[in-house]
């Protein structure tokens, strides 16, 4: 996963990325089938979209923290690249696709007030822990990075 390449990075194609991802996380996540669980490190709001965007699974997002199963948004605040460790890769990963520090807390606790005041029928605030509002903030992401 590692990229030690120093081109620039195509910011049309890294939109359409990230957009791709959370269209595509947000329709697993309709799956009653898949596994969601808002304190797993690797099924809860960050790691599903993680999943789709490393390609990793769950285990392995897990593996990366070392098992630490803290929230994203406390990986988030403590995350530095400099220390080689494996959830630093993850963060450098997701940053190369356009997504912050911020927008990863944000996530987690679906709090983003432009991604809710995009949501179909206006803003309402959702719940952190309800499959169906992450994928609900997750499609309303979508649509305003498209829109911009």
């Amino acid at each position: 996963m590692k990229n030690t390449s120093t081109h620039t990075i195509n910011k049309s194609f890294t939109n359409r990325f990230l957009i791709d991802a959370l269209r595509e996380t947000s329709k697993r996540l309709d799956q009653e089938d898949v596994q969601y669980q808002w304190g797993h490190m690797g099924q809860c709001n960050a790691g599903h979209l993680i999943q789709t965007l490393t390609g990793m699974s769950s285990l392995e997002i897990v593996e990366s923290v070392d098992f630490q199963l803290d929230e994203w948004s406390e990986h988030a605040i403590d995350y530095c690249s400099c220390t080689g460790n494996k959830v630093d890769d993850i963060f450098l990963f997701i940053e190369k696709h356009g997504l912050s520090h911020s927008d990863i807390v944000q996530l987690e606790n679906l709090s983003d007030r432009k991604v809710l005041g995009n949501l179909n029928g206006g803003f309402r605030y959702l719940e952190r822990n309800r499959r169906e509002h992450v994928a609900e903030y997750m499609r309303s992401f979508a649509d305003l990075l498209e829109s911009s």
